[in-house]
């Protein structure tokens, strides 16, 4: 079983978002999607959902930039 960073998508109003991606990451956040969906039960029925969390999870994981905003406060 992997040990992925992401655990199950809250299901909550969805956000539409516009962005282009390289089709090597689009494979990559499909399959992504593929390995959540088994390891969590829950059907992750697209894609896009995932970059949200990703993207929370990526911020809310980094030093630097937690040491960043501490550093400046009211940023």
């Amino acid at each position: 079983m992997a040990k992925l960073k992401l655990g199950a998508i809250a299901d909550d109003k969805p956000v539409k978002v516009t962005v282009e991606l390289p089709a090597e990451l689009h494979r990559d956040l499909v399959a992504y999607a593929e390995v959540l969906s088994r390891e969590s039960g829950r059907q992750v029925s697209d894609p896009v959902r995932l970059i949200v969390p990703m993207l929370q999870r990526f911020i809310g994981t980094d030093r630097g930039f937690a040491r960043s905003r501490k550093a400046s406060p009211g940023a």
